[in-house]
């Protein structure tokens, strides 16, 4: 009999035992992450976020991560015309800048995990597909002389693409024109150095803007 309760014990201890290897939810809200982080896993592309936020630096799901624009992203439109994607000048938005901000998330691209001669061109494609949240969404670079470069922007339809260098790392301007939250999902294409379509699959990344 004593036998039987042991092992009737052992059994439901076990049960309460954690299986599987569920991620948990992780909320980032300053330092550097590339959120478009494409690297080549054994012949195929791959989708992810970079999380720099910790020491090593560590790969994350994108569904198990929530980027978080404080409130110390608040801007307002400047008044050049290059800006009017974003709005009438003036007007609030949030962004998540091109150059480093203390105490505001830096996010970034990086293509540095895709080898050279595994993909024709040695390019590849980030295409944004959709978005949805309280208001429009882009992703904008500045440059010398006030030029700007809008990359993606959900206020003059979707999808959009771009098109990137392997190899590389870059940082962009991740903007958002009302507090709330955004889900935006994109996805990773290439055409194989010998033929084929090759893609990621869609990832969907999830935003808080607060006000």
């Amino acid at each position: 009999m004593s036998t039987r309760l042991s092992a009737a014990a052992l059994v439901a201890a076990l049960a309460l035992l954690p299986t599987g290897t569920a991620h948990a939810a992780t909320t980032l809200s300053s330092g550097h992450v590339d959120v478009i982080d494409v690297d080549w896993t054994g012949s195929a592309l791959t989708l992810d976020l970079r999380d720099g936020t910790v020491s090593p630096a560590v790969d994350r799901d994108p569904s198990a991560v929530t980027l978080n624009a404080v409130p110390a992203s608040k801007s307002t439109v400047p008044s050049s015309s290059a800006y009017a994607f974003l709005g009438a000048p003036g007007s609030t938005f949030w962004v998540l800048p091109q150059s480093q901000v203390n105490g505001v998330l830096w996010p970034g691209f990086d293509t540095a995990g895709v080898p050279t001669g595994v993909l024709l061109n040695n390019s590849l494609t980030v295409k944004l597909v959709s978005v949805t949240g309280p208001a429009d969404f882009s992703v904008y670079t500045t440059g010398f002389g006030g030029s700007v470069s809008v990359w993606f922007d959900s206020g003059n339809g979707l999808p959009d693409s771009r098109a990137l260098a392997i190899g590389g790392h870059a940082h962009a301007n991740w903007a958002f024109e009302a507090a709330g939250t955004y889900t935006a999902t994109f996805e990773v294409t290439a055409t194989g150095a010998t033929g084929g379509a090759l893609t990621s699959g869609l990832k969907s990344y999830t935003f808080t803007v607060q006000p």
